[in-house]
């Protein structure tokens, strides 16, 4: 489903990979006066990675260090901000805890892998901040810390205006990410992360229907609809594969597709990655469904010589409705397959000024 990332795309690191390294850095400063400059930490998979410090502040009670992150030639909204690290001495015997400082969020629903009111700071990230703030320790023969460590990125609440987190509920700035430490090139893993902690917050919130939609066009059209709650939404894009796969291990009671005709096209064929890197619009095949509904032979030549899907519904002229409604009934087919049948599903094919050309399983 990912893009396959290119030989000449260079890597990037996570916001986790960063924060644990501005971490170990100023924890290592309270240990011993001063900051390693680069600093390394150990990735979760393996390997060493090194960071150079943007920021190195020692106080009497505790110490500062930041990191910008480089994500590589992945376009992440995140690439060039500094990931800042406080750490400070905690009570005796509290182990190692976590403070959401400026620009990071804070969880407000359930369905997350946080409870609520806790810092957005994932679980993987803070695992890995835990074992480099107990590695600095045994570096110096210290005892297991206990510190507080606050993470914080400035200018993350207007980044997050960007991103899913509000509409999952995460208030006030952005989510420290990542379970390898490593960004790879075009992965879209954190939109498909995105899609998932999605869908869990609609399931915990108790939400009985969602809609899951290619673009900001079907998914207004589609919540004016029904009214639903922006918490119902799931940005998919063209991940419809994994959306689907995702459900289909947790499912919700009922799940609207939305998207235009030419994506829905492509799922209506079993394309389950709509992105155009990754699938095509089968123009052949769409002019053949439209001969079967009838198509005048002036029409149907018309299709079959066109260049787009949009060029096909264009001509259809007054078959445009039952050929949207043919596709949206085969696209409904294949995602009730994807997921094994465990959610009823409505497929909705939206034009561009965001009417309806066709509903099946409504």
């Amino acid at each position: 489903m990912a893009r396959e990332e290119s030989p000449a795309l260079r890597r990037g690191w996570t916001t986790g990979a960063c924060a644990a390294a501005a971490s170990r850095a100023a924890f290592a400063a309270m240990l011993t006066g001063r900051f390693p400059d680069p600093v390394a930490i150990r990735l979760p998979r393996g390997g060493i990675a090194t960071f150079p410090l943007a920021l190195a502040e020692l106080s009497d009670t505790g110490a500062r260090a930041g990191v910008v992150k480089d994500a590589g030639d992945d376009p992440d909204i995140t690439n060039g901000a500094l990931i800042i690290a406080e750490t400070a001495w905690a009570a005796p015997g509290s182990g190692i805890g976590f403070v959401a400082g400026e620009g990071v969020g804070t969880v407000t629903r359930g369905g997350l892998s946080l409870a609520v009111s806790e810092p957005a700071i994932n679980p993987a990230p803070r695992a890995l901040i835990r074992d480099m703030l107990i590695d600095a320790a045994a570096e110096v023969d210290a005892p297991a810390p206990d510190v507080t460590v606050t993470i914080a990125i400035p200018g993350g609440d207007r980044l997050a205006e960007k991103t899913m987190n509000a509409r999952l509920g995460i208030i006030g700035g952005l989510s420290i990410l990542g379970t390898t430490g490593i960004v790879l090139p075009y992965s879209c893993a954190s939109w498909i992360h995105s899609i998932h902690r999605g869908i869990d917050v609609a399931r915990a919130a108790g939400l009985d229907h969602i809609a899951a939609a290619t673009g900001a066009t079907s998914e207004r059209a589609v919540q004016r609809l029904y009214d639903l709650p922006d918490h119902a939404l799931i940005d998919m894009g063209d991940f419809v594969g994994g959306t689907l796969k995702y459900l289909r291990r947790r499912p919700v009671a009922r799940l609207t597709i939305a998207g235009g005709f030419a994506k829905l096209a492509k799922l209506a064929a079993g394309h389950l990655d709509l992105h155009s890197a990754r699938s095509r619009v089968d123009l052949i095949w769409l002019a053949g469904m439209l001969g079967e509904l009838g198509a005048e032979p002036a029409a149907l030549s018309t299709a079959r010589a066109a260049n787009g899907a949009a060029e096909i519904l264009g001509v259809a002229g007054e078959l445009r409705e039952a050929l949207a409604c043919a596709i949206a009934a085969r696209a409904r087919e294949v995602a009730l397959a994807t997921i094994c049948g465990k959610s009823a599903v409505e497929v909705a094919i939206v034009d561009r000024q965001g009417g309806f050309l066709a509903r099946v399983g409504a």
